[in-house]
């Protein structure tokens, strides 16, 4: 049964998450989730602590960096390294016989994140259920 908030009311409960920037972007980080953000240096399997952390949510508490909050790191692992889908760039100039035809792949780096640190305390992922768990409904 799905808890849902009326009128203003918070869902108590709610997972914790982080709104990170890297890479000029903003990103939902929840603890045990995987996101992909552009290329950051490190290998598979190694742990990277993105330091910009514009706001915190927890159990409908929530804290708003002005312009980060201070003390707040999300730690996460890289999953992989990775390319993107190739884009097709394509110029042309009618009249001069002009066209350039090339492609572009990003790079690309996914990570899981692992525990979302504040000052106040840790948020770590929750337990992973395994699958025969989960469709025995237990």
């Amino acid at each position: 049964m799905d808890y849902v908030a009326v009128s203003g009311e918070r869902a108590s409960g709610m997972a914790p998450y982080a709104i990170v920037e890297t890479g000029g972007k903003q990103y939902r980080a929840e603890p045990g989730k995987t996101i992909t953000v552009e290329k950051l240096a490190g290998e598979e399997g190694s742990t990277i602590e993105l330091d910009r952390v514009l706001m915190v949510s927890d159990d409908g508490e929530t804290t708003i960096g002005s312009p980060t909050v201070a003390g707040a790191k999300v730690v996460a692992e890289v999953a992989t390294q990775a390319k993107g889908d190739k884009i097709i760039v394509f110029k042309y100039k009618r009249k001069i016989r002009y066209s350039v035809k090339t492609g572009h792949r990003q790079r690309l780096t996914q990570l899981a994140i692992k525990e979302i640190v504040t000052e106040g305390g840790t948020k770590k992922a929750a337990p992973a259920r395994s699958k025969k768990a989960a469709a025995d409904g237990a």
